[in-house]
């Protein structure tokens, strides 16, 4: 088992803006959220809310009313410039438009943290913008006219540039916003799997709760009444979605087009339990990449009862009290 460890902690933020010297308009309080690194993390919440504010406070780009941000248990405002830049970097939900600069010049923008005082590139930061370009599948554009590309194959490289930036921490402002349904599905998608394959803890903000329930460790959900987080099916098993939505009209197996991302089920998990958690826990195996036989205890497996889930492999047993506990540590 391998348990994540947590790289962001966010404990009674306060955000808004100045209105006037020392007067604040607070849009939102009492904001209590964490995140590890691997994760994948879904920030939903209904316009004007205060989501890319929350995002800008994460990142320094704005400063908060009350409260503190910790990355690394270290308070955001005690980092220097070029170490913040070197820790956490950020994509804005704006399209960039920008004549005459080739894709792989905008993703080597990217390597600013660690290039010398005149900017120049070195051979480990070409190799950097390569590989970033390889990861995000748009080596082959490199040497395109970032205008002749599409809003998906765009996005595609703002992400390459937060990768060749080598950041633990990536923050995106609603990165699909101006994209269609299927380069939605395949942009969230990406997210998912650099957070696996690279560590990194990737927070994005969103409008498509359907699309972060699918592919998303954790969701931070911001309500009127306040923030909370979870994993996906921990928040639709405490009937926290129940006043935006009727999950039971929910159908993952029969998302529309063809678009939906095939799962490659990589490890098989045995599965004990009925009824409704055993629904949400199968989603959030499968979600993981595994593949669920039901009712086998005779492989690693996870036995439910109501408010809690068992894991066995071996000799080891763990038991915890939410699936996204459970996610964190298989």
């Amino acid at each position: 088992m391998v348990e994540r460890n947590q790289i962001l902690e966010i404990k009674n933020l306060e955000i808004g803006y100045p209105v006037s010297k020392g007067s604040f308009y607070s849009l939102f309080k009492d904001i209590n959220l964490t995140a590890a690194n691997g994760e994948l993390i879904a920030l939903v919440g209904k316009n004007g809310i205060g989501k890319s504010t929350l995002l800008r406070n994460i990142t320094g780009l704005q400063h908060s009313i009350h409260g503190k941000v910790t990355i690394n248990k270290k308070a955001i405002l005690d980092y220097s410039r070029s170490e913040f830049a070197g820790l956490v970097s950020f994509v804005s939900t704006e399209i960039i438009q920008v004549n005459n600069l080739r894709v792989f010049d905008l993703v080597a923008l990217g390597r600013f943290p660690h290039t010398n005082w005149f900017g120049k590139l070195e051979e480990t930061d070409i190799v950097a913008v390569n590989k970033a370009l390889r990861m995000v599948g748009m080596e082959q554009f490199a040497n395109k006219n970032i205008n002749e590309i599409s809003d998906g194959e765009r996005q595609r490289v703002m992400i390459a540039r937060t990768l060749a930036q080598d950041t633990q921490v990536i923050i995106l402002d609603e990165p699909t916003a101006f994209l269609d349904l299927p380069n939605k599905y395949e942009i969230v998608h990406l997210l998912n799997n650099l957070a696996k394959t690279e560590n990194k803890t990737i927070i994005f903000s969103t409008h498509d709760l359907n699309i972060a329930i699918q592919e998303t460790d954790k969701i931070w959900l911001m309500l009127d009444g306040g923030i909370t987080e979870g994993a996906p099916e921990d928040l639709i098993l405490n009937e926290t979605f129940n006043h935006i939505f009727d999950h039971t009209n929910l159908n993952f197996d029969k998302v529309k087009g063809d678009f939906r991302m095939k799962r490659k089920h990589l490890k098989k998990i045995g599965l004990i339990g009925d009824g409704i958690y055993y629904t949400w826990t199968k989603k959030a195996l499968e979600r993981l990449n595994f593949s669920v036989d039901k009712g086998n205890d005779t492989i690693p497996h996870v036995t439910i009862e109501e408010g809690f889930w068992s894991y066995k492999n071996g000799e080891n047993c763990l038991q915890v009290n939410s699936i996204y506990e459970l996610a964190k540590r298989l």
